[in-house]
């Protein structure tokens, strides 16, 4: 590519200039998305310019057609950028031309007929059980007050234990507890109802015998140090200490607990269907995307499952 010092003619150059001051000082982006897309947007002005033959123009940019785009995003695709960095680049151009556009100074039909690159939803990466074991059990010395403690635990446990998101487990009330299983309500008000398994049970069952509160039946069941509804805020930081704690990796958060009890019951020969049910996943493609199941474990299940496999 033509070096990006040369590929604009000043008039351009100074547009960028104003461009990159708006940026920072109205939309107040971070300095590196303020980097990046300043390079992205060097790398495009490159790419036309050696494209088009001579230095970008405004003349140029108002000649620019949906086929100069994609050829430069192909272009880059080839130089093994991902489809996340190329959202990211056309975030850029869409932000240059739209600064452009609120000038008065050209106008561009172009990037309207471009799609942003499909970007496969990230997922949290699960823990092994030998340090989803070492969390829960930690948990309980990362707390001088015994009854904050056990709050904690509890916390931790029906995430990993129940796989229940952080804001089911805050949501829980007295009344949602029986003997061994928990009603929840989850995403769209979606009622189910989850087994709760002995140590977790024991961990809830400790943290209502210290509780300094009274919890009436219909009230929330976890609760911060004044008595009012436990903050998720306080679990995160919890996490964030146990992860220093036990040296585990950023991705350790309370939902990546979730995702380990989908992950871990899978790996064991738990039923898709069944895995489905205690997530609260309103349709099985959820569930399959969630614990990045993979094509050979599908088969092996539908061979079991089907009357001809």
């Amino acid at each position: 590519m033509t070096d990006s010092a040369f590929a604009t003619d000043d008039f351009i150059r100074e547009r960028i200039s104003a461009w990159l001051r708006d940026l920072g000082s109205v939309k107040r982006l971070a300095p590196k998305t303020l980097e990046a897309y300043n390079r992205d947007l060097s790398q495009f002005m490159s790419f036309l310019a050696t494209h088009m033959g001579g230095p970008v123009t405004l003349q140029s940019l108002q000649e620019l057609r949906g086929a100069d785009i994609r050829a430069f995003m192909a272009r880059r695709r080839t130089e093994s950028l991902g489809s996340r960095s190329l959202a990211r680049v056309l975030s850029a151009l869409k932000s240059f031309f739209g600064f452009l556009e609120r000038e008065g100074i050209l106008a561009s039909e172009a990037l309207n007929v471009i799609r942003t690159p499909r970007i496969a939803p990230s997922l949290p990466k699960a823990l092994t059980i030998v340090e989803a074991r070492q969390t829960i059990a930690t948990t309980g010395q990362m707390e001088e007050r015994p009854w904050v403690a056990a709050r904690d635990m509890a916390v931790i446990s029906l995430c990993y234990g129940a796989g229940l998101r952080i804001s089911e487990a805050l949501a829980l009330t007295r009344s949602d507890l029986e003997a061994d299983t928990l009603r929840v309500t989850g995403k769209g008000g979606r009622m189910r109802m989850v087994p709760l398994i002995a140590p977790v049970r024991q961990a809830i069952d400790t943290y209502l015998g210290l509780v300094p509160f009274k919890l009436w039946p219909e009230e929330p069941l976890f609760r911060g140090v004044r008595g009012g509804v436990l903050s998720p805020r306080l679990i995160q930081l919890r996490m964030q200490q146990l992860r220093s704690a036990l040296g585990l990796p950023p991705s350790a958060t309370p939902h990546a607990l979730r995702h380990s009890f989908a992950t871990h019951l899978l790996g064991k020969g738990g039923d898709l269907r069944s895995i489905q049910e205690l997530l609260g996943h309103a349709s099985l493609s959820t569930t399959q995307i969630y614990t990045a199941v993979d094509t050979e474990h599908l088969l092996e299940s539908y061979a079991r499952a089907h009357p001809r496999g």
